[in-house]
């Protein structure tokens, strides 16, 4: 087999030539890796009784490499004042690379106070929440106005894939939305039973169940259910379009992203969120009453006539009204995510991840402000 080495790489090189006259070392041949053992201890018996600086010759030196630059600009680094004469251009350079990549390299960070620390941390978290409720604005500004332009427009809305975005986000979701709401309504039933059994007061496990269901946990907990099956699906889809520059042909053969990939995702959750809010108050509703009939003796006759008596409409609309901003706002989240995505495979998880964890921070944001605001109106 041939030897590919490299020349300096091997064993046959020829020697370097280091000479100490008066105060000028003056190397001979190649300054390179090869035999750098023979040429450090050459060195060290040369400058082992030599003070002071020095005037290093690289004039006949026919080639250097990065240990030699490394080996003379320690020279310099050691012995202050010395010089290098006779230096070609590409020797200069190397030993200014060397140079300047030559500083102290810590092997733990720093110790800051804890305080200090902790505040900084905290000041990057607030700006970054500061940048992404800007952009979201943003996003949300860029979308009314791709409505706007749709539903002015000849062209009009995609309703072709509203109508599969109705059908993933909200049929699609029967099944588990359905099963929570139901096994909320349960544990609801009993956690309150437990405790108004105490009073003697186990009939108003109805008011408990029919109001906090129609007002609050049908629409937040549908919201969160949706919130993390939907705008994880949102930006993930957008994202991998995003990686496989499908975005960028779309702008290219003049589509609108944001008319093509946001609007029909946003309609299909703003009409589809009050429908399955619904349908889990209804099954959180049944879940209730079955255990009422079932470990409390309430007959389902008179559970629907305390319902009737208890809850009123004013309820109902309130939770009602909230589902489409809570499914609007998802919907945004999940897609702005999505447009965010960049650089591999490793930022669609981490878009996905923020989209979900955003959506369910607004949600609950926005149904703390719902209840004050109804609230303020007198609806209690």
């Amino acid at each position: 087999m041939p030897d590919t080495a490299p020349p300096d790489a091997r064993s046959d090189a020829p020697a370097l030539d280091i000479s100490l006259e008066g105060g000028t070392l003056r190397f001979v041949g190649r300054l390179s890796i090869a035999r750098i053992s023979e040429t450090e201890r050459r060195l060290h018996e040369l400058l082992d009784t030599v003070e002071g600086p020095l005037l290093i010759d690289l004039s006949k030196v026919s080639r250097i490499d990065t240990v030699g630059a490394w080996m003379v600009h320690r020279l310099l680094r050691d012995r202050p004042g010395s010089a290098v004469v006779g230096a070609s251009a590409d020797a200069e350079r190397l030993i200014l690379e060397v140079a300047a990549a030559d500083r102290p390299c810590e092997m733990r960070p720093a110790h800051e106070p804890f305080l200090t620390r902790e505040l900084e941390r905290l000041g990057r978290y607030m700006i970054l929440a500061w940048v992404n409720f800007t952009a979201i604005l943003g996003f949300i500004g860029l979308s009314i106005i791709s409505a706007w332009n749709a539903f002015t427009s000849r062209r009009g809305v995609r309703w072709g894939a509203v109508t599969v975005q109705m059908e993933q986000v909200g049929v699609n979701a029967l099944g588990i939305i359905g099963l929570m709401s139901f096994l909320i309504g349960i544990v609801l039933a009993q956690q309150g039973a437990v405790q108004l059994r105490q009073f003697g007061a186990e009939i108003f496990v109805i008011n408990l169940v029919g109001r906090a269901t129609f007002r609050e946990l049908g629409i937040l907990l549908t919201a969160i259910m949706v919130a993390g099956r939907s705008a994880s699906a949102f930006a993930a889809q957008i994202g991998s379009m995003k990686l496989a520059e499908e975005v960028d042909a779309m702008r290219t053969i003049g589509l609108d992203p944001i008319e093509v990939l946001v609007l029909p995702r946003t309609i299909a959750l703003i009409l589809m969120m009050p429908l399955l809010a619904f349908y889990a108050s209804i099954l959180a509703i049944i879940g209730g009453g079955l255990f009422t009939w079932i470990s409390l003796d309430i007959p389902p006759a008179t559970y629907v006539q305390r319902l009737r008596e208890v809850v009123p409409m004013a309820d109902f609309w309130i939770g009602m009204s909230k589902a489409p901003v809570f499914g609007a706002i998802i919907a945004i989240i999940g897609c702005h995510q999505g447009f965010k995505v960049s650089g591999n495979a490793e930022s669609v998880g981490q878009r996905t991840t923020q989209a979900v964890v955003e959506a369910i921070f607004l949600v609950i944001v926005l149904d703390a402000v719902f209840a004050v605001f109804y609230s303020a109106l007198g609806f209690n």
